[in-house]
């Protein structure tokens, strides 16, 4: 399958009631581009890394009431598992797409990499652009921008509070044209992974 894109179709299956019937669609309608997707992006993260790349797809499997309201594929050097390291991820809420570079609170070593950040703060603020998007907690949407937030203390509480997280990309409203053209947003993704791999690269010297 080639990837042609994302369509309102995907975003609604997030207004889909219970769990049986959302998973049904998210694994029907979006699996299988994220698949596609993801065929396209591990080959160019691991050009661009220098070591391979493997495809983990969110599978909700622990999910047995709730049904989810977001889902993503992600992408990692670790082939069992990508909570665990600084990773890629491409995915979808109701209302929006989000391509994030994420330190999620599962990093072993999520500590010192916050203290890296901090003691390269200036190289960090000059490494985000001010129209990236910033979240400190995956399980919830958010409107932060790199221009609205203060950079240090951000760092510091995601140093000091241990479900703290940090996520750095961009999101993109369900309705934008570019979603629509496979082709263009490969491109777009691609040129952010490109402004968010030294960020990545940065942090890994504690893997």
């Amino acid at each position: 399958m080639n990837f042609t894109g994302f369509e309102q179709k995907d975003f609604d299956s997030f207004l889909i009631e219970g769990l049986d019937g959302r998973m049904e669609a998210i694994q029907e309608r979006i699996q299988p581009k994220f698949q596609a997707l993801g065929e396209e992006l591990v080959d160019y993260l691991a050009a661009h890394l220098g070591n391979e790349m493997h495809i983990h797809i969110a599978r909700h499997a622990r999910r047995t009431v709730n049904p989810p309201n977001d889902t993503w594929v992600a992408f990692s050097h670790n082939k069992r598992g990508y909570k665990m390291t600084p990773h890629f991820q491409v995915g979808l809420w109701d209302d929006r797409l989000f391509v994030w570079l994420a330190y999620i609170y599962e990093l072993p070593h999520k500590k010192e990499m916050a203290e890296l950040f901090l003691k390269e703060i200036e190289q960090f603020k000059q490494m985000i652009p001010n129209d990236f998007d910033i979240s400190m907690n995956h399980m919830k949407k958010s409107d932060d921008q790199m221009k609205d937030i203060d950079v240090e203390k951000t760092l510091t509480r995601f140093k000091d509070v241990k479900s703290a997280e940090l996520l750095i990309g961009k999101q993109f409203s369900s309705d934008d044209p570019v979603l629509k053209d496979g082709e263009a947003f490969l491109k777009e993704v691609e040129s952010i992974f490109d402004t968010l791999i030294p960020i990545q690269q940065m942090s890994l010297q504690f893997e």
